[in-house]
């Protein structure tokens, strides 16, 4: 008996919206997600292949900050 999944609002290329919701380029990421599945579904995905995909979607959807400076205290004498 197959699985059977709620149905979720999808891009118009069949990509779950929310995959590709906080990315900076939605059009890449989708391109990854389709290509990955595809070799997954070959049987062409190797582990290492994995690992360097998991950092790619960590790093797309990070936002870089500025650090705080903080001034330095004058020491009272």
């Amino acid at each position: 008996m197959a699985r059977k999944f709620k149905k979720v609002p999808k891009t118009k290329r069949g990509v779950p919206k929310k995959y590709v919701k906080g990315s900076k380029n939605q059009k890449k990421t989708q391109d990854e997600i389709l290509r990955t599945r595809k070799m997954y579904r070959e049987g062409a995905l190797t582990p290492a292949m994995m690992d360097m995909i998991s950092k790619q979607r960590s790093k797309s959807g990070k936002k870089t900050s500025k650090k705080k400076t903080s001034k330095k205290k004058k020491r009272r004498k």
